[in-house]
């Protein structure tokens, strides 16, 4: 999932916020040099990242963008996914998702001081830009795209992939129709569990 999905499933548990926000970040054993909610929050996200990779909607979905991005179809899965959960009215009103948003800035900034040196570069455009916000806009999504295209080694442009989102809207809508219930009761269950 990208970073909308991520602080979504965190349910505004502060430092579970943090690690699930900059857990891409952080390799390997590095995880431990943090408070231990913050390194909750980092295993919940990879715990999260594996799930969604296996999830059978999301094999079935990746399948519709890899004649354009091939094996870095499951990053831009997670920017589509984020972009149905921002415009899904069954968990909040587009009013929320802004209130959401700003919310989930204000929880992270008191934690700059543990922010990974890349993830502290990127959070004042996240914040400045509404990127959490600006998933539910297509236009929002073909930016997400053209970062992802950016970090990754074999792709020049995001183009192509962003025109089979729009051919294949419908088909993405109800792949995290079927996925996103699936991940949420699995966050929610680890969360209570822990």
């Amino acid at each position: 999932m990208n970073y909308l999905a991520h602080a979504y499933l965190s349910f505004d548990e502060p430092e579970i916020l943090v690690g699930n926000m900059i857990s891409d970040f952080v390799k390997g054993k590095k995880q431990y040099d943090f408070p231990e909610g913050i390194q909750q929050g980092i295993r919940l996200h990879r715990m999260i990242d594996v799930f969604t990779d296996q999830h059978a909607a999301t094999k079935k979905a990746k399948i519709l963008l890899q004649p354009a991005v091939g094996a870095y179809a499951g990053a831009f899965m997670d920017v589509v996914y984020d972009h149905f959960l921002a415009i899904d009215v069954s968990i909040h009103s587009e009013t929320n998702w802004m209130a959401f948003s700003s919310s989930t800035y204000a929880l992270l900034d008191p934690f700059s001081g543990f922010f990974p040196e890349k993830f502290a570069r990127l959070f004042p455009y996240m914040k400045t830009q509404n990127w959490l916000y600006n998933y539910r806009f297509t236009w929002g999504i073909e930016r997400s795209f053209e970062g992802v295209a950016r970090r990754a080694a074999y792709l020049s442009t995001a183009n192509d992939a962003f025109r089979l989102f729009e051919i294949h809207y419908d088909q993405f809508k109800l792949s995290y129709e079927a996925f996103f219930p699936d991940v949420k009761k699995l966050a929610l269950d680890w969360l209570n569990e822990r």
